[in-house]
């Protein structure tokens, strides 16, 4: 197996670990901050302004990565970040508390992302690039799903509270970092130009998929929503069990879907990719405005992890096509910003509705994703 090849498992691997910590706590997230007295407007802010936080840092360190023709340090420093936090969320005692570790794990994301990516993007040809993050996007939601599992685990059979929970997680995800020292940078063509020129010099047809991948990420809200929409209709330790089950079905649709989509779209095109992605979140929406029962709530996030694994690996891709290797920090950094700031508006539309009535939620996440498709249909001619 040549270093490429290796590049893309070991990243894999770390993306696994990693994500088998964020994922014993995300489950129980919402749950823990509704026991601090959070409320859905909560629930909102804190998924949303994480994510905002963390893209101001996404263009930032793809384009030093750029700078400097180094990507690791940035994805080592990231992983770093969010193994502390995760570790602090054990001492949390009001949902604030939880606001500025979230945001703060977060920020680690931003600082990895783009450097990640492009490390594995020049790893992979163009032919191949969608089933190299797809490759990479399975690892990852594969942790999800031994992550989910093992928070029910700890929950259900062992009763260990939320807090000894997060603790857990904090000790594994520093094992994330293990793997980081067998990935090899790939010398790369230094940047000269500045931020500001770099980001100019990215493709129209590149910035017009941006808009309407970012209008979608408006939509797309966390899903700690879903999570508690399941959680509704339950009682006593089921309350808690099935969102967990409900989530480690959803990471694992996720994860079993990821290589084929990444395969479907080197095959047909990343346009058809999204395009189906961008279709199937709206119809998870709809389901869930009229789901009330078990076997509605396993229907919708099987699909709700095939959205993901149509849409989150092909975005990547898709951005890393149009771009030479020079600026593809640059331009990931610069994708991942614009989809993450929309985050904080997106989770406290998100959020506000869920407190006014929990169907607007999801009406609001249909009628955006329907937006975003038709645009997409309106510029496929520009989009190349």
């Amino acid at each position: 197996m040549d270093q490429n090849n290796k590049n893309v498992l070991w990243l894999g691997l770390v993306s696994f670990i990693n994500d088998t910590a964020s994922k014993i706590i995300l489950p129980i997230l919402p749950l823990f901050i509704k026991e601090i007295g959070g409320t859905g407007l909560a629930i909102g802010i804190i998924s949303g302004f994480g994510e905002s936080i963390a893209s101001l840092f996404e263009v930032v360190s793809g384009f030093w990565s750029d700078k400097l023709g180094r990507r690791k340090p940035f994805v080592f420093l990231g992983y770093l970040t969010a193994s502390i936090c995760k570790i602090l969320f054990s001492v949390a005692k009001i949902w604030p508390h939880v606001l500025i570790l979230k945001s703060a794990e977060r920020l680690g994301k931003g600082l990895r992302s783009a450097p990640r990516d492009a490390i594995i993007a020049a790893s992979t040809e163009k032919e191949t690039r969608g089933k190299g993050f797809g490759i990479h996007r399975a690892m990852d939601s594969g942790g999800a799903v031994l992550g989910a599992s093992l928070a029910l685990i700890m929950y259900w059979i062992f009763g260990f509270t939320f807090r000894d929970i997060f603790l857990i997680a904090g000790i594994i995800s520093f094992l994330s970092l293990t793997p980081l020292f067998f990935v090899k940078d790939r010398s790369t063509v230094k940047n000269t130009t500045s931020l500001k020129v770099g980001m100019k010099s990215l493709p129209i047809s590149l910035k017009l998929f941006m808009g309407v991948a970012t209008l979608f990420a408006l939509g797309n809200f966390s899903e700690m929503f879903f999570i508690l929409k399941s959680q509704m209709y339950f009682t006593g330790k089921l309350a808690i069990a099935i969102p967990i089950i409900l989530y480690i079905l959803y990471n694992a649709s996720f994860s079993l879907f990821s290589v084929p989509s990444g395969i479907l779209s080197d095959k047909f095109g990343r346009r058809v990719v999204l395009f189906m992605g961008y279709t199937v979140f709206g119809l998870t929406c709809l389901g869930f405005i009229f789901s009330h029962s078990l076997v509605f709530f396993i229907i919708l996030f099987i699909l709700f992890g095939l959205n993901y694994a149509l849409v989150e690996a092909n975005e990547r891709a898709f951005v890393s096509d149009m771009v030479p290797e020079s600026v593809r920090g640059t331009a990931l950094g610069t994708f991942n910003m614009l989809t993450s700031l929309v985050a904080l508006p997106g989770g406290f539309i998100a959020g506000y509705l869920w407190d006014l009535n929990v169907t607007y939620t999801f009406v609001f996440g249909a009628v955006i994703s329907l937006t975003a498709i038709i645009l997409f249909s309106i510029l496929k001619s520009k989009i190349k």
